[in-house]
């Protein structure tokens, strides 16, 4: 399933135009992508919890040269699932 599958089947489970219904997706996606860029934990009950993790700087190697490269810290997002979508899904 793509975001348009998503936005179809979001606009015929709630009865929506497309366009309100990818103005919801895209909103829901809005929202959790400025929780985690400021710091905080999006839990959301049943179906699970995005958080931030930080990745340490390391050293890497280019496959295709062998040289050494550097690998700069960032911060990673990190989906655990929850409940209620991993009985769904069993």
């Amino acid at each position: 399933m793509n975001k348009n599958d998503l936005i179809a089947a979001v606009s015929d489970s709630a009865d929506l135009s497309k366009a309100d219904a990818s103005k919801a997706v895209d909103a829901v996606f809005d929202s959790v992508a400025t929780a985690l860029k400021g710091g905080a934990t999006v839990r959301l009950v049943g179906f699970g919890t995005f958080s931030v993790t930080q990745r340490a700087a390391s050293q890497g190697r280019n496959p295709r040269t062998g040289e050494s490269i550097s690998i700069p810290a960032s911060n990673q997002p990190k989906f655990k699932a929850g409940k209620g979508l991993k009985d769904a899904v069993n």
